[in-house]
């Protein structure tokens, strides 16, 4: 039997930040472009009837744009990746979460960090 399911997704959320372990990446005044993309699932066992049955990518764009710009130093993409599939997670109607972050920046184009991770219910 197939499960029926849904996917909503956020991507090429662009935004600044300051990260990395580098010591020019620390610099109090340091910030660095990032790249974020959401995937999120859900049960879809009938259509969406409603906003309320729907999975809400705004509450994913106002977190990340509202709170990563201005928290304090994080060391790790991976500390940022961690804590964006938890908080995708509190909503119930996420059963499976993906997420990546990229650094474009770091190696002036000729390469780019990527840390993703998934996880479900």
């Amino acid at each position: 039997m197939t499960q029926n399911w849904q996917r909503v997704a956020l991507e090429g959320l662009i935004l600044e930040t300051r990260v990395g372990i580098a010591g020019w990446e620390r610099h109090p005044d340091r910030r660095q472009r990032l790249l974020v993309d959401v995937e999120m699932t859900r049960p879809a066992w009938e259509t969406a009837r409603s906003i309320d049955d729907c999975i809400d990518y705004d509450r994913i764009f106002a977190h990340v744009t509202s709170e990563w710009p201005d928290r304090p130093h994080t060391d790790l993409l991976e500390t940022l990746v961690d804590e964006l599939l938890a908080f995708c997670l509190e909503d119930p109607k996420v059963t499976w979460c993906c997420v990546r972050v990229r650094k474009p920046d770091v190696y002036n184009g000729r390469a780019v960090p990527v840390v993703e991770a998934a996880r479900g219910r």
